[in-house]
């Protein structure tokens, strides 16, 4: 495996591969998820390209960049590992200028739900998403469906720019007790985990509504409300949506989301059921 750091550098290697390409962008601190999508792009491509880097410009003043996890030893062991050929891990002046040409997240899709609560990040993700597929130049980049608005939006603007490459959507990954992977869940305490287990009872529950036949999304939601609001501090929304993001009043099979953001304690987690 090569590792490069630079851009002058990480272009050569990348020039030098011929055959598939499929990338998988990260922010480190690698888990079991990032794992699937990387054995995904191994399994569908001749070439996996691996990139680690906390994007700057995604948080929001008082959010934890200063305290995100960063693992960069373990994060290179594990790509090496599983089989990736090339790990990007630029610094930020590497990536970003410092007068730097911006891209702005739709008007109305990205300030809703995650760009309610968090607006700009939309913006700072879509602006390394874009540097990053275009380093890469790759055929197929892979994303885990929990971050349901950032895939749609990702999706979005491929389509939009008229960019070459496929968007793999990828199922979430969780633990035997049902809590989403996520970098952040190195957060919670002990009695903190017990209570985010929640959310995915929450969502459990409402799948089992829909396949007993109940579509009405106002009904679905209440539920969902009360597997909740014991345990999580702070509830931020239920929302239920289509595919592209519209809000949805009953339930559409295999067009429609469920989508959920709450904290429990100073932890903000975020998932989702694919309906």
């Amino acid at each position: 495996m090569i590792v490069s750091r630079s851009y002058e550098e990480f272009a050569e290697h990348r020039d030098r591969m011929e055959g598939s390409i499929g990338f998988v962008p990260t922010m480190g601190a690698l888990h079991e998820g990032h794992l699937s999508l990387i054995r995904r792009a191994r399994e569908e491509n001749e070439h996996v390209i691996v990139s680690v880097f906390v994007n700057p410009t995604q948080f929001l003043e008082g959010e934890d960049l200063e305290k995100y996890p960063r693992r960069e030893e373990a994060d290179r062991k594990i790509c090496e590992l599983a089989g990736v050929d090339l790990l990007y891990m630029p610094t930020a002046d590497q990536i970003y200028d410092e007068d730097e040409l911006c891209i702005a997240a739709p008007k109305v899709r990205g300030y809703i739900l995650e760009g309610a609560r968090r607006p700009g990040h939309f913006d700072g993700m879509l602006q390394v998403v874009m540097k990053l597929l275009n380093l890469s130049r790759a055929d197929r980049a892979y994303f885990g469906m929990k971050d349901a608005q950032q895939l749609v939006l990702i999706q979005r603007m491929v389509r939009h720019y008229f960019m070459k490459v496929e968007i793999v959507p990828c199922p979430i990954v969780r633990d035997p007790d049902g809590l989403a992977l996520s970098s952040r869940n190195v957060y919670l305490s002990e009695e903190e985990r017990r209570r985010a287990l929640s959310i995915s009872r929450s969502l459990k529950r409402a799948g089992k509504m829909i396949q007993g036949g109940e579509y009405e999304v106002s009904r679905i939601v209440e539920a969902m409300e009360g597997t909740l609001r014991p345990d999580v501090d702070e509830l931020e929304y239920i929302a239920v949506v289509d595919r592209d993001f519209r809000p949805l009043e009953r339930i559409v099979p295999g067009e429609s989301i469920i989508l959920v953001a709450a904290k429990v304690g100073s932890t903000r987690l975020i998932d989702n059921l694919w309906v």
